[in-house]
């Protein structure tokens, strides 16, 4: 049976690699009796997707930031235009 240092040590790993079968089972049956490391367990995965979506959003802003000037005035001018317009 896993401690709860063991299963907190699988949970951070399990966000790097994938766990053995093994491995997801006796986490799978700690985590069933473990309210505190279920918590856990929802903290990590919020934690990776709020990392994930971080990186998108910086990544996005850095190809925004590499436009030239000129182009990012286009767009604007684009944009603006284009709100004008009615839709059907």
């Amino acid at each position: 049976m896993l401690t709860c240092k063991d299963a907190s040590h699988l949970l951070s790993e399990s966000q790097e690699r994938q766990l053995s079968p093994r491995e997801r089972w006796g986490l799978r049956l700690h985590l069933w009796m473990c309210v505190s490391c279920r918590r856990l367990e929802r903290q990590l995965a919020f934690m990776h997707r709020a990392m994930r979506s971080l990186r998108r959003r910086a990544e996005s802003e850095a190809n925004a930031a590499e436009l030239p000037v000129a182009a990012r005035e286009r767009i604007r001018r684009a944009l603006r235009e284009g709100q004008g317009q009615s839709r059907d």
